[in-house]
């Protein structure tokens, strides 16, 4: 008895696959790694906007937190400008606004900080000054206003006398300029505080 060739025969194991097969399986490959490359280009963006905007929120808790508790625990606190690297604290009559910010944490003058804009780099600097020596770190960059500090009444109106019982302003305005893949950005960082202990 004699059997029917079937219409299609098996393939051998010494042949290949034919020239549409190759180029439909190099089309299906490529599209697949086109389609990664997308999503990790996408993933990346997302991740550099996102660092950015964390990095400034974790920078601003940390430094907001500590200087608050210095202002909260200390003896005295001035606000005035940094001319020629020395402080100038403003004095009762004159509007009670400037770039730095000088906190006396006991009796001693020759302990204290400066929190300080220094607008020729843009930079939000800390001083500390000790008997061990003076440190200067850079705590922020891209600052872009001058005036940093002001001493407010309860109501957020600035004052033109040193009230014992003034609160402490501070405004920092931050400009990140266009990067590869980012959109110019801008932040605003405002936040007061005032002392614990009155005399």
């Amino acid at each position: 008895m004699k059997f029917p060739v079937p219409f299609f025969r098996r393939r051998s194991s010494d042949q290949g696959f034919t020239l549409p097969e190759i180029l439909m399986a190099t089309m299906v490959f490529l599209l697949m790694v086109a389609g990664i490359i997308a999503a990790n280009l996408y993933g990346l963006r997302m991740f550099q906007i996102t660092e950015t905007k964390l990095n400034a929120i974790t920078w601003s808790r940390q430094t907001i937190e500590q200087m608050s508790g210095e202002v909260r625990a200390c003896n005295s606190v001035w606000v005035g400008n940094i001319t020629n690297g020395v402080f100038e604290g403003l004095l009762n009559g004159e509007t009670q606004q400037g770039a730095a910010l000088l906190i006396y944490p006991t009796t001693n003058t020759t302990d204290y900080f400066v929190y300080f804009v220094n607008s020729s780099d843009e930079t939000f600097r800390q001083t500390v000054a000790a008997p061990s020596g003076t440190n200067t770190v850079i705590l922020a960059d891209s600052v872009t206003n001058t005036i940093a500090f002001s001493a407010q009444d309860f109501s957020g109106n600035v004052l033109t006398n040193n009230l014992n019982n003034r609160v402490i302003h501070l405004t920092l305005e931050f400009y990140q300029p266009a990067r590869f893949m980012l959109d110019a950005n801008y932040y605003k960082m405002e936040t007061s505080m005032t002392r614990r202990a009155l005399q």
